[in-house]
């Protein structure tokens, strides 16, 4: 597995709940509210528990996590959820996340794009009010509780009418609050005081599920356009009546979005596990590996454009077999004059066992319809690569200057 970008910030342990077959295709991780802990997810998690593994995750001073040191940052938060995430090996996950677990999720799938599958935003905001509000707020936690403003909380997070009709509902969930860590939440305040993600929606690759409740006062529909406006990918829902915690108030229907959100995907998911197999059969697997290794935030939305649609879709296609898709390969690449992509080929194809005089009957082939001087640089490619002794796979260097080969999005 790949280095991560938040390796540098020092992560906390988080407590999780796993539950669902943890040999699941996919695997489901749910970030909760501020001063929520994992219980508040346990109607999704009931429900998508029977197909995916799902990771219900206390965040940083919530819950069962340690609080940690200090003044947070959403970064930190998200590098606490990375680190989870690493130590039960996931490298791709189904996102969801509301409120400031919405923002985690935002943060994640931004910088990370490659670590999510499908990301889901529930009553959470690219930027949550004035700073200042929040760091009042932190201020007041610190001084005197979640105690103090338990009952304030709630109250934004369920409409009136389901407040009357549920009291023992709203009792749990200012307990919720009151036995959140005081300075657990009062660091999360700072942290979404300081959090912006406006500039940083359009780069959001992953396919994304926007949740609004249309009486939710804390993170207001106008807030979630924003989400759904600056991410590409994305379908918003507004769910009536609901207030902040959407997903206890509208339970049965945030599930079936979630679910469908999910399902929705899993052919493009499929196209990609089948595409990483015939790359890897096609390529090699020393090859994939270093390009995977060396797959960048940048580069990532290519690999995953590449993997899905060349290997998952093309080269999966029944029509003809991967022999000759390959020389086809070799001699449209010849054609074209693309070295840099046919000296990799040929390699790859050496690998696998092909024939050099076979290799030598495309370039003589392609010589009389795309040109002379192709071909020549095509035979001189295959004359290095034969004096490497590239015959099976993982024998020979890579070619000369090939950092490319692990740094940039090769197919």
């Amino acid at each position: 597995m790949g280095a991560h970008a938040a390796d540098s910030i020092s992560a906390v342990e988080l407590s999780y709940r796993a539950t669902g077959p943890e040999t699941a295709a996919s695997t489901v991780v749910f970030l909760g509210s501020l001063g929520s802990n994992r219980s508040m997810w346990d109607p999704q998690v009931a429900a998508l528990s029977a197909d995916h593994e799902v990771l219900a995750v206390d965040l940083r001073g919530h819950g069962e996590s340690p609080t940690g040191a200090g003044d947070y940052t959403i970064a930190d938060l998200s590098a606490d959820v990375l680190a989870l995430l690493d130590g039960r090996g996931r490298d791709r996950v189904h996102l969801v996340g509301l409120s400031l677990g919405g923002a985690v999720a935002q943060w994640i799938a931004a910088h990370h794009p490659a670590r999510v599958r499908t990301l889901t935003l529930l009553c959470t905001a690219a930027k949550f009010g004035t700073p200042q509000s929040w760091l009042d707020r932190a201020a007041a936690v610190r001084a005197d509780g979640t105690a103090s403003i338990a009952e304030a909380v709630v109250g934004r997070w369920f409409t009136a009418g389901l407040a009357d009709r549920d009291p023992e509902l709203i009792a749990h969930s200012r307990s919720m609050v009151e036995t959140t860590a005081d300075e657990g939440y009062a660091a999360c305040c700072v942290a979404l005081a300081h959090f912006d993600s406006r500039a940083d929606l359009a780069r959001i690759t992953a396919p994304t599920l926007v949740i609004a409740g249309a009486q939710d006062p804390a993170t207001t529909p106008g807030d979630m356009r924003i989400l759904a406006d600056g991410i590409a990918n994305s379908t918003l829902h507004i769910l009536e009546p609901a207030a902040h915690l959407a997903s206890v108030e509208q339970a049965g229907p945030v599930t079936s979005l979630i679910t469908a959100h999910i399902g929705g995907h899993h052919e493009r998911n499929h196209a990609f596990d089948q595409g990483m197999g015939v790359r890897r059969a096609v390529l090699g697997d020393a090859h994939v590996d270093r390009a995977v290794a060396g797959t960048t935030e940048f580069t990532a939305p290519f690999q995953d454009f590449i993997t899905r649609t060349a290997w998952g879709d093309i080269w999966s296609r029944p029509g003809l077999d991967h022999h000759t898709r390959r020389l086809l390969t070799l001699a449209i690449l010849t054609a074209i004059g693309n070295t840099h992509e046919l000296d990799m080929h040929i390699r790859a194809a050496l690998r696998a066992g092909l024939d050099p005089d076979e290799l030598a009957e495309v370039f003589l082939h392609t010589a009389v319809y795309a040109g002379v001087p192709n071909s020549n640089l095509a035979f001189g490619l295959g004359k290095a690569a034969l004096a490497e002794g590239l015959l099976t796979e993982g024998t020979g260097p890579e070619p000369a200057g090939s950092a490319s080969a692990e740094e940039t999005p090769r197919s």
